[in-house]
């Protein structure tokens, strides 16, 4: 496959991975299906970072449809070559990659934190904390403790979930755009083009 139907793919690849992080943060906003809980203020503060929904998510739609725009591209060249606007497409979807990896890396840092911290919950003394807040992510591997979150209920195994689910998306995002920076890079610098009649199957 050329650069710019590796890009093509990659491109759509980002498109449905920046939906579901957009997805999967909207849902950290109504544990057990209800809306009180952010109304009162009672979310984890690293819900409030909107990494899915802007990191993961809005910044990640530029670099989507410019990966996806490069195949469709007619390069019309400069100084009579065609070969030359090729390239500078191709250069340019370096710059949006590397929107890209900003985006996606804030997501993955503030799913990370949001792990490491634990949900904001009403614990058993009828108080409001952040109760595995000193645990350094230890609660992860001991689901016995996660009882000490009363309300919301199960709140724990919806922050965790959630926030892994962010975590992985993002590291995928960062991983497609690193690909595409090389890619970009590869086929700015060599100006290697497939022809136009080639299909693509991702």
């Amino acid at each position: 496959m050329c650069p710019r139907g590796c890009a093509r793919c990659a491109g759509h690849s980002l498109l449905w991975l920046a939906v579901l992080c957009v997805v999967a943060n909207v849902l950290l906003y109504f544990p057990n299906a209800e809306t009180r809980y952010a109304s009162e203020g009672h979310l984890s503060r690293f819900v409030w970072f909107f990494s899915g929904l802007a990191g993961g998510g809005a910044l990640m739609f530029l670099p989507a449809f410019v990966f996806i725009g490069l195949e469709e591209d007619d390069c019309c060249g400069c100084c009579g070559h065609e070969n030359c606007g090729k390239r500078c497409a191709m250069l340019s979807s370096v710059l949006a990659a590397l929107i890209g990896i900003a985006g996606s890396g804030y997501c993955v840092i503030v799913a990370a934190l949001g792990l490491a911290e634990g949900p904001l919950c009403l614990n058993s003394h009828g108080q409001w904390n952040y109760t595995f807040a000193n645990t350094d992510g230890q609660y992860l591997l001991d689901t016995s403790t996660w009882s000490q979150c009363i309300e919301p209920k199960h709140v724990v195994e919806w922050n965790v979930s959630l926030f892994s689910i962010l975590l992985a998306l993002g590291g995928i995002e960062f991983i497609l755009c690193l690909i595409q920076i090389i890619n970009g890079m590869i086929g700015g610098i060599c100006g290697y083009c497939c022809s136009r009649r080639q299909r693509y199957d991702c």
